[in-house]
């Protein structure tokens, strides 16, 4: 469904990754886990992960967060069209929602083993918060990676979130950590293997690169055990 959006702030949550809080003139109906298409024009429409849960004020506001280096064009022009759209009122944000198969299946009652790159973790954030809200008592499990300290511009909140609920264990991973690191470092997915010796049990959710994706489908699957049918992913729709 195409609507039309009211920008209502955008902020940096790093030097080159901002968060966009939109306000759809309608109502986004839409499932924890899922995308939108954020309309640059008819021909060209570009999907980011819905950050906020459907609980956050009924679909009334969304929020997205979007990396956007000076090299990435594609994800800067868009950062750029939502500013326009903030500083000229008259100016509407144009999406599309919702769109995405990998959403939060809340009826299962297994394990939940969250996995986000980068800012792959607005993909699991939308999940985690919704599966807090409801209640959802199964261990919950978020590993989230990046190149440096920068890249997890949410660990103090996510950390804090662990302490608050007990079922949640929150492990970042940085490849290029600061001096006063004390938590994992190297690979996200190494880090996944070293601490699973079997993932059969577990619904697993991947956001990040594609290729990242479907190593972690390869190596899960053929290493740990993993069911292909408890893994989800938008990427495996095109690998």
């Amino acid at each position: 469904m195409r609507t039309h959006c009211e920008v209502l702030s955008v902020s940096a949550l790093t030097n080159n990754t901002y968060r966009i809080l939109l306000k759809p003139e309608k109502p986004i109906k839409h499932k924890p886990g899922q995308y939108l298409l954020a309309v640059m024009d008819e021909n060209d429409k570009r999907p980011f992960s819905i950050a906020s849960s459907p609980c956050r004020k009924n679909g009334h506001e969304i929020e997205l967060h979007i990396g956007a280096a000076d090299e990435n064009v594609y994800a800067l022009e868009v950062v750029n069209k939502a500013k326009e759209a903030l500083e000229k009122k008259k100016s509407p944000f144009t999406v599309e929602a919702p769109h995405g198969e990998a959403w939060l299946r809340e009826h299962s009652l297994r394990p939940l083993l969250f996995i986000a790159g980068g800012t792959g973790f607005s993909y699991v954030l939308s999940m985690l918060d919704h599966a807090l809200a409801q209640g959802l008592s199964q261990p919950i499990f978020l590993y989230w990676g990046g190149r440096d300290i920068t890249q997890l511009y949410a660990t103090e909140k996510m950390q804090a979130l662990a302490n608050k609920n007990k079922q949640l264990t929150y492990i970042p991973v940085l490849e290029n950590p600061p001096k006063e690191w004390n938590a994992k470092v190297g690979n996200l997915l190494d880090a996944v293997m070293e601490d699973f010796i079997s993932l059969s049990e577990y619904d697993i959710y991947i956001a990040g690169r594609f290729e990242m994706s479907g190593l972690a489908r390869e190596k899960f699957c053929n290493e740990r055990a993993a069911h292909k049918d408890h893994l989800f992913s938008d990427a495996f729709a095109f690998l």
